[in-house]
This record gives C-alpha cells, sequence and structure tokens, in this order.
C-alpha cells in the first residue's frame, strides 16, 4: 500500500514537472518573438519605435531622448549586423536590480561589420497588458 501511495506521488510530481516545464517553454518562445521584433527596430536605426514598444519599465527606466542617445552610440560603432545566432534563452522571475516579475534572459552570438564576435543580451518581461516586450539590452 506504502509503494502504491508513493508510486502516485511520484508520477504526479512527475506530470507536475512537465506541465511547467511546457508552460516555460511557451513563455520563453513567446518571449524570443518579442526579442527577435523588436531587435528588428534597433538593427534598422528606428530607436524611437524601439523604445515605445519596450516594456513600461523600460520607459520608466530611460526617456526616449536618453534611450537613442545612448543605443546610437552604442550600435553605431559596431556598424551593420552580419549575424545573430540564439545562444541562450532562460525564464526568471527575479533578476538583480529588478522587481520580481516573469522575465526571459536571452542570448544571442553576433557579429557586426566593426565587431565579428559580440554577446547581446535582450530581457523581454511579461508586461502589465500581458505582453512580452523588452526589459533591457546589453552588448558584450
Amino acid at each position: 500500500m506504502k509503494l502504491r501511495i508513493v508510486s502516485i506521488v511520484v508520477i504526479a510530481l512527475l506530470f507536475a514537472t512537465l506541465a511547467v516545464a511546457q508552460d516555460n517553454t511557451a513563455k520563453i518562445k513567446a518571449a524570443e518573438a518579442a526579442a527577435e521584433s523588436w531587435l528588428k527596430f534597433v538593427d534598422s536605426g528606428d530607436y524611437s519605435q524601439s523604445w515605445i514598444e519596450a516594456s513600461s519599465m523600460f520607459k520608466a527606466a530611460v526617456t526616449e531622448k536618453d534611450w537613442e542617445q545612448k543605443i546610437k552610440a552604442a550600435r553605431a560603432p559596431l556598424g551593420a549586423l552580419f549575424s545573430r545566432t540564439l545562444k541562450s534563452a532562460q525564464y526568471k522571475t527575479e533578476l538583480p536590480g529588478a522587481p520580481d516579475g516573469q522575465y526571459v534572459v536571452i542570448q544571442y552570438d553576433s557579429s557586426f561589420a566593426n565587431k565579428k564576435s559580440a554577446i547581446e543580451t535582450v530581457t523581454p518581461m511579461l508586461d502589465k497588458d500581458g505582453q512580452w516586450r523588452v526589459s533591457g539590452y546589453f552588448i558584450k
């Protein structure tokens, strides 16, 4: 009898773990789509639209004018984007310096005209309106 109860508990935990993994996979895919859409604005130099499409937290942290200046300063020296390949995507509910929420930290191996090897980190979050929107962008 005890073995049967233990088996049922183990099976229930396995199904619960699989359900959470599937849910996180769906969140990661939605966040990746939001990041790729947002990056098109950045890649084309439409920095104003990238700010408009960013998360409410992003817009509260930086004005549109400041964002345009900062992203121009960061991207212009790199030149044109040659390639971008997904390196990793991790679902998180806590990030340093950010309020608890739903985030996906996405890293891309990227190559630009003037920088052959770079890592771009894009962090979409589930925004107040239920949409995935970019809350952070960094290039190394």
